[in-house]
């Protein structure tokens, strides 16, 4: 669903993270092994329905994707061949792919991107436009300053080895809640931000 002209739209970084602020393989044993990753598949064990029906509902929310190269690759590789209505949704809505190498996306609906900023324009099209896991490509848009809400599916597991978002290189920046916290019965939380402005400082108690 294409935005009104004149209206400005919002990019939404969703991540299933860990408590340690891993958030490499979620979604299986062979998602993303890269670095001899050991715990693929850790969000599953820790899941419930309520929380499923919620990324669900986050999912229905979508007018645009938009993926970093190597989660558009795991995703490429497995949502065209599912019918369910998240497969539905996801194979119906254009598709954005920021990459210096991809030349010709398999996935029917995808544009390849050049850079963060070409990301951010996005808004000026679409409504919700939603990412899921690209962590190195949120960093950049971090960067960049054109992510608008941080959506954190927080799970009540620590790995001690993955990929983390918040690394070496993080921009200082402050968030607030932008919705309520949300918790699930196996113990997640779904947690918005949105951001504040720059970090500021002071004594306590003063």
């Amino acid at each position: 669903m294409q935005f009104q002209t004149g209206r400005m739209g919002i990019i939404v970084a969703n991540l299933f993270i860990t408590l340690d602020g891993v958030y490499q393989g979620p979604g299986g044993r062979e998602e993303d092994p890269e670095g001899g990753f050991a715990f693929g598949g850790w969000q599953a064990p820790v899941s419930d329905d309520e929380a499923g029906a919620a990324i669900g509902e986050e999912i229905a929310r979508i007018d645009a994707l938009l993926l970093g190269r190597k989660t558009y690759d795991i995703f490429a590789a497995y949502w065209p061949h599912q019918s369910d209505e998240i497969g539905g949704t996801l194979n119906r809505v254009p598709k954005f792919v920021v990459s210096s190498t991809l030349t010709d996306p398999s996935w029917a609906g995808t544009t390849v991107l050049p850079d963060a900023a070409a990301a951010g324009r996005l808004r000026e099209e679409y409504h919700q436009v939603h990412m899921f896991g690209s962590g190195v490509l949120i960093r950049s848009l971090l960067a960049a300053d054109v992510i608008d809400r941080l959506h954190f599916w927080l799970y009540p597991v620590t790995l001690g080895q993955g990929k983390r978002l918040f690394d070496a290189g993080t921009v200082p920046a402050s968030f607030r809640l932008a919705e309520p916290a949300r918790s699930f019965p196996k113990g997640a939380v779904s947690l918005v931000y949105e951001r504040a402005g720059d970090v500021e400082t002071q004594e306590m108690g003063t």
